[in-house]
């Protein structure tokens, strides 16, 4: 209940600005013994973006909630990232489940070698649902950046295009999933990746549409 409030008041009527002052990014911390903690000046990169291009002024710490916690309701924008295991305990998984059906959104990013395990994971959340690559012309690549040809690809990996794929409840995507993309690398700081700033630049605005989608929905 409190994350739909949450949601209510990010938008006055005409306002394009979303999220109050000192809002924050989550990263979820989950179990399995993947790095969750992966990234870790993705989240402050992005907000600044968003601060500077979207007009937010969201706080540049980010939080750390872990799955089965009731702060996960504090947070309208939860990332999640690694390279390794996921695993949700029934618990975990009903209060994720809880969360996005409460009107919060997820945004899980394959850092590289995940996919097989958030796949069970999240199909324990939702069994009823798959994931369904989106669209190209789907809101969330046509949001203040427009990215026609869908997800931007930002590392090789196995040299495979990016793919964006969703879980969609009743009409509204709740959980938006990157892969063979690693938005959250061209996040990170300059020095860290090496990435082009071409790369750089569109992982940021991409990221920009998932903050500002989840936001305004």
């Amino acid at each position: 209940m409190f994350l739909l409030i949450l949601l209510l008041s990010l938008f006055t009527p005409g306002q394009t600005s979303p999220g109050p002052a000192g809002m924050k990014l989550a990263l979820l911390k989950y179990n399995g013994g993947g790095d969750w903690y992966a990234n870790p000046t993705a989240l402050p990169n992005l907000a600044r973006f968003c601060n500077q291009n979207l007009g937010t002024a969201l706080d540049i710490e980010y939080a750390t909630v872990e799955v089965g916690s009731p702060e996960l309701f504090n947070f309208p924008f939860l990332h999640m990232t690694g390279h390794g295991n996921v695993v949700f305990s029934d618990m975990e998984a009903q209060n994720l489940r809880q969360y996005l059906l409460a009107g919060g959104f997820l945004h899980i990013d394959d850092n590289y070698g995940m996919d097989p395990f958030v796949r069970v994971a999240m199909k324990k959340v939702f069994p009823e649902l798959e994931f369904t690559e989106l669209p190209f012309n789907h809101e969330i690549y046509r949001q203040k950046y427009a990215f026609s040809g869908g997800l931007p690809k930002i590392h090789k990996h196995d040299d495979k295009p990016a793919q964006g794929y969703g879980l969609t409840w009743q009409g509204r995507l709740i959980c938006f999933y990157s892969f063979e993309c690693d938005l959250g690398d061209g996040w990170e700081d300059q020095d860290v990746h090496n990435d082009t700033p071409e790369a750089r630049a569109n992982a940021l605005k991409m990221g920009a549409n998932l903050v500002q989608y989840a936001f305004q929905q």
